[in-house]
C-alpha cells in the first residue's frame, strides 16, 4: 500500500477507550482457570471494545489470571482491550513466549513502553469506531473525507483483527509500519489538540472547540505536525487539518478533557517550548487555572 493511503486515515475516536483492567497474578487466579487451546484467539478486557471483538474468542476479565489462562506453547492473537495504565502488568503476566502475539489497541504514544518491553514490532491498531455502551451496535468512524472507513492495523496479527472487524461490518485497513506511523501521530495530534483547546476555553465538546476556536486549533495542529516531522523524520500526507476537522464533525458532541497525559500530550510537551510553543503554553495555562487533574511536570 502506498504512503498516500494514509490520507484515508484520520484521528481516532476517543470514545473507543477500553475498560479498566486489573490483572490477577497467577498466585491469585481462579481455581477454575483453564488453559487455552493452542490456536484460540484471546481478548483481554471485557469492556465495550473487548466484548465487541470477543466473538468466538476466549475473553479474560478482571477475575482471570493472565499467566494461568494463556498457553505458553500456543499461538494466535492476544488482543489487549484495556486502559494504558495496566499494560505493564498485562505484559509482565503474559508468558514470555507469547508476548509477540500481544495486539495493542490503545490510544496514544506507546513507543517508549513497547521498546522497554522489547515489543516495538508488535501488532498495533488505530480504532476508529464508537461503541456507545456495552452491547450496543458499533458505529464505524466514517467521515465526509474518508467514507471508506478509518480503522488501521499493522503487524503480524493485523489481518486477524481486520477479519474480526469485517465480520461485524466494520472496516479495517491493513498497512505497513511505515504507513501506520504518521497515522498514529495524526491520531495523537487530534486528541492532544481538540481536548486541550476545549479544556482551556471551557468548551462543552470537541465540536465547540473546533467551531469557536478554529484558528487556535489549526495553529496547534500545524505546530505539532511540524514538531513531529522534525523529531521523527515523518512525512504527513497533505490535508491533516481538513481530515481532523471532518473527524471532529463525526464526534462533535464528545466532551473535552486532558487525560492520560503521559500517553498523549506529554510526547509533545517533552519536545520543548521552542518546538511546541502554542501547545505547551496552553497546557501551562490550564495547569495555572486548575483545569488539569494532574501536576504538570517541569519542562526545558
Amino acid at each position: 500500500m502506498k504512503l498516500s493511503t494514509i490520507s484515508t486515515i484520520i484521528a481516532a475516536l476517543a470514545s473507543s477507550s477500553v475498560e479498566a483492567f486489573s490483572p490477577i497474578h497467577s498466585s491469585a487466579g481462579r481455581s477454575s482457570t483453564t488453559k487455552l487451546s493452542a490456536t484460540e484467539t484471546i481478548v483481554i478486557g471485557g469492556g465495550r471494545i473487548g466484548s465487541l471483538i470477543s466473538n468466538d474468542a476466549k475473553l479474560l476479565g478482571r477475575e482471570d489470571s493472565i499467566a494461568e489462562s494463556i498457553d505458553s506453547n500456543g499461538e494466535g492473537p492476544i488482543f489487549i482491550a484495556t486502559r494504558n495504565d495496566v499494560l505493564g502488568s498485562i505484559v509482565d503476566d503474559c508468558p514470555a513466549s507469547r508476548r509477540k502475539d500481544l495486539v495493542f489497541l490503545q490510544n496514544g504514544y506507546l513507543d517508549n513502553f513497547l521498546e522497554s518491553k522489547g515489543l516495538l514490532s508488535n501488532t498495533q491498531a488505530l480504532l476508529y469506531l464508537s461503541v456507545p455502551a456495552k452491547g450496543v451496535d458499533p458505529v464505524d468512524g466514517i467521515t465526509t473525507k474518508n467514507p471508506e472507513g478509518l480503522t488501521a492495523a499493522t503487524g503480524i496479527h493485523a489481518q486477524a483483527l481486520a477479519d474480526r472487524l469485517n465480520a461485524l461490518n466494520l472496516k479495517c485497513l491493513v498497512v505497513s509500519p511505515e504507513e501506520y506511523r504518521p497515522a498514529m501521530f495524526e491520531k495523537m495530534i487530534w486528541i492532544a489538540t481538540y481536548m486541550l483547546v476545549g479544556t482551556a476555553r471551557d468548551c462543552a465538546s470537541v465540536g465547540q472547540a473546533g467551531a469557536d476556536h478554529k484558528e487556535l486549533v489549526e495553529g496547534i495542529i500545524s505546530e505539532l505536525i511540524a514538531a513531529v516531522s522534525a523529531k521523527e523524520g515523518i512525512t504527513f500526507p497533505e490535508g491533516s487539518i481538513e481530515r481532523l476537522a471532518a473527524y471532529t464533525d463525526v464526534v462533535a458532541d464528545f466532551p473535552c478533557g486532558v487525560k492520560e497525559f503521559e500517553w498523549r500530550n506529554q510526547y509533545f510537551y517533552d519536545l520543548g517550548d521552542d518546538a511546541c510553543p502554542k501547545h505547551n503554553s496552553l497546557l501551562k495555562e490550564c495547569a495555572a487555572a486548575g483545569k488539569l487533574g494532574f501536576e504538570l511536570p517541569a519542562n526545558v
